[in-house]
């Protein structure tokens, strides 16, 4: 059973720990970022097996360097850049990049609802199956900034960081990703996206 992380120590400080052979302080990294960065694959490239490769791909890098994260640097957004780095990699050895059509394994990466009956999970199931083909909608661009920042959580700048964009380009690639999914999926725009 993966642990709860817990939120005490900071992200750079159990990495050093585990540099220095504390394999729970892994654990901990492990538990705080796994759901987001496998999300933020399966969304980027849309199939299953292939985010769970990429996904331990990232992982076995992160175990195998010896290297520590740049001071200015957070562990999150040198994280989300090994995942990128990886399925770049992959993308150019194939010669190919495919849609969005699988749905995320809530059962393997992530704790479901134990109140949830089957209409809220069939509702939940349906609701996956609409984002997942929104977001195969969007430009590349668009949905890697939606979702560095909708399941890594991340920064505008740190995403401009990661994906070597000026901050004013990520900005207006988040907007236009909002209000395109917003139109598929039918919400109303708010205030500050027309604004925006």
């Amino acid at each position: 059973m993966i642990p709860e992380p817990s939120p005490s120590a900071s992200d750079a400080a159990l990495l050093r720990r585990y540099r220095q052979g504390d394999a729970a302080a892994f654990g901990e990294l492990y538990a705080r970022h796994r759901q987001g960065l496998f999300r933020f694959l399966l969304g980027l490239c849309g199939e299953q097996a292939l985010a769970e490769e990429v996904f331990q791909e990232t992982w076995l890098s992160l175990i195998r360097t010896d290297s520590d994260i740049r001071q200015q640097v957070q562990f999150k957004t040198w994280l989300y850049q090994i995942a990128r780095n990886r399925l770049i990699d992959h993308w150019r050895r194939q010669g190919r990049k495919t849609a969005l059509h699988d749905s995320y394994d809530e059962a393997e990466h992530g704790r479901a609802d134990p109140a949830a009956g089957p209409e809220q999970q069939l509702s939940f199931s349906r609701d996956q199956q609409r984002l997942a083909a929104a977001l195969a909608d969007l430009p590349a661009e668009q949905r890697e900034v939606f979702l560095l920042r909708a399941q890594g959580d991340l920064e505008l700048h740190e995403i401009a960081e990661l994906t070597a964009t000026a901050q004013e380009t990520v900005k207006s690639r988040l907007r236009y990703a909002l209000q395109k999914l917003r139109r598929l999926l039918g919400e109303p725009a708010t205030i500050e996206e027309k604004s925006a």
